[in-house]
């Protein structure tokens, strides 16, 4: 068991409805594509693959998609959308968890890398991604940057999301690279809102290629978004693509 926090059922029964944007075919076109591109005729694992976002339609794409997942809730999920034969889900931590074969592709989306808490279950989970590749193989990862450009001195928290029915503020602990995201949800007509909290290790793109060179794998690409727009010093996130060497 790795430091990430489990998902309950509660949660994950209400991600998919919660994230319905994510799951929009404006964010999941370029996704899928970008990630198809890079498994070519081979496999693809996931990690964290939660509720089949990302590789319930990859393998719809025709993909051959396995994914590993640490919340049972979140699989069980998962699998009211694919059988076990159609895309085989292995219930486990991404820093340590390993299944058969050899993947030309191992992913990890939606800033997920963060849930493993301590820098050395990051190096693990770079290790584990390797251990999975074949040869010429791609590890890839969606993460933001921290946005600590936005906080001033003196300022503690900075808001991500200010709408009506969801508030969200982020905090950070400095000295140990922790983010504490904040969730407010106004749930129904009564005006109460639903209070949530997770934490996160926020690592750089520096940090992140250093555990990419450390697991044996080369910085191939990186961009800013899906669709491949260049990533600078502006961006707010990025995707990174490390490779095995062949």
């Amino acid at each position: 068991m790795t430091s990430s926090e489990l998902w309950t059922r509660a949660t994950a029964d209400r991600y998919d409805s919660e994230e319905s944007e994510m799951s929009s075919a404006a964010v999941l076109g370029p996704t899928l594509a970008f990630l198809a591109e890079l498994a070519g005729d081979g496999r693809a694992l996931e990690f964290a693959i939660g509720t089949g976002r990302v590789g319930v339609p990859l393998r719809e794409r025709g993909v051959p998609v396995e994914g590993i997942e640490l919340s049972e809730h979140m699989a069980a999920v998962l699998r009211r959308k694919a059988d076990e034969d159609t895309l085989p889900v292995t219930i486990g931590d991404m820093a340590t968890t390993t299944v058969p074969g050899e993947f030309t592709l191992v992913y990890l989306v939606y800033n997920t890398i963060t849930n493993l808490l301590t820098q050395d279950e990051q190096v693990e989970c770079f290790r584990n991604a390797a251990r999975h590749l074949a040869p010429g193989g791609r590890f890839v990862i969606e993460l933001g940057v921290p946005p600590l450009r936005f906080l001033p001195p003196g300022q503690v928290a900075v808001p991500f999301d200010v709408s009506e029915r969801h508030l969200g503020f982020d905090t950070f602990d400095l000295v140990e690279q922790i983010l504490v995201s904040h969730h407010l949800t106004h749930d129904g007509g009564d005006g109460r809102y639903r209070r949530d909290i997770s934490r996160h290790r926020y690592a750089w793109p520096a940090e992140l290629d250093l555990m990419a060179r450390i697991a044996g794998l080369e910085l191939e690409r990186r961009v800013a978004d899906w669709d491949g727009a260049p990533f600078t010093q502006d961006s707010a996130k990025h995707i990174s693509v490390w490779r095995k060497s062949a």
